[in-house]
């Protein structure tokens, strides 16, 4: 089972602590600017990857210093550096898929970042989008656990697609049982866990799960 990190260029203050993670990552893949924040927490850069256009001079020195492998692509192109990168990341055939550093940036990105994980889903990867107040998984219908951590966290589920049929909660605040959600609900924002495991259901849709600190 194979773990693979993917470190985008998103806004510096708004990344995760990309060390607290190194025990559980097997591939370090930097898109862009992502490159730099990889070789300055002193992770091994498997890969180095995009056009490279958010990036000093020094830097890139440094990250063609430092990384396995490097790979330049024009700035005009069809994939933006993300989607590259990602595209890499299948070749180690992970059953992970971490995304740092895709948020708190260009809205546009944003929005089209979190869609990229429905592809990896698909394709039977569980991907997780990691930034230094959130963490964003999305799943497919069944019964899922989630474990309460030393934080305080904030749990909300949003539906991915245009609805998610019977929806329940277990082992949380404010429980649910078979409830439909649709576009536009704010029905399940901002729940905690009042058990030390909590449990989500639902038989149809693809459903968004956030945990907030």
């Amino acid at each position: 089972m194979t773990t693979v990190a993917i470190v985008a260029g998103g806004p510096f203050d708004a990344l995760a602590d990309l060390r607290k993670y190194e025990r559980e990552v097997d591939v370090w893949i930097g898109a862009d600017l992502g490159a730099t924040y990889i070789t300055q927490n002193h992770l091994r850069l498997a890969l180095a990857i995009g056009d490279f256009d958010s990036i000093t001079k020094e830097d890139i020195s440094r990250v063609e210093h430092e990384a396995e492998r490097i790979e330049k692509y024009p700035m005009e192109k069809d994939e933006t550096d993300l989607e590259l990168a990602i595209q890499a990341g299948l070749s180690y055939q992970p059953t992970r898929l971490f995304l740092f550093g895709i948020t708190g940036g260009r809205l546009d990105h944003e929005l089209a970042n979190i869609q990229l994980l429905y592809r990896l889903l698909m394709k039977g990867i569980e991907p997780v989008l990691v930034d230094h107040l959130n963490q964003l998984t999305i799943h497919q219908p069944g019964i899922h656990h989630v474990r309460k951590s030393a934080y305080d966290q904030k749990f909300s589920f949003l539906p991915f697609t245009e609805t998610v049929k019977n929806l329940s909660l277990e082992g949380f605040y404010y429980p649910l049982v078979n409830q439909t959600i649709h576009w536009g609900t704010t029905l399940c924002i901002s729940n905690q866990l009042i058990a030390e495991t909590g449990t989500f259901s639902f038989h149809d849709g693809i459903l968004i799960m956030i945990k907030s600190l």
